[in-house]
């Protein structure tokens, strides 16, 4: 497949994803939609990352970091739900775990 639209799939998953994020905190648990489309923006996103990766590069850790900060988002909503953590430090905690994937996967620095 073109690299180029699987970046673009990518992307398009972490859009949905952070706009599901925004329904969840904002709507808090009555949104069931939102959840489901969390769920299923995380699995686009899984999916697609390691199917650009092809296969994970041997002495490189980058990508296994960006997999710890994918579980975080993850379950995140389940941090603001449950009341454990304001959500607005929740969603502030995701965009900074994000802008971390991002650096990790442009620069690749270990």
């Amino acid at each position: 497949m073109d690299p180029l639209l699987l970046k673009v799939l990518h992307l398009a998953g972490v859009f949905a994803l952070f706009s599901s994020l925004g329904a969840t905190m904002l709507g808090g648990s009555k949104q069931k939609s939102a959840s489901i489309l969390h769920g299923v923006s995380l699995l686009l996103i899984f999916l697609l990352g390691f199917a650009m990766l092809g296969k994970p590069p041997s002495g490189q850790f980058w990508w296994i970091a960006k997999v710890g900060l994918w579980l975080f988002i993850g379950v995140a909503p389940v941090l603001s739900k449950k009341k454990l953590m304001p959500s607005w430090i929740v969603l502030t905690l995701c965009i900074l775990a994000a802008t971390a994937a991002g650096y990790l996967g442009i620069y690749k620095p270990f």
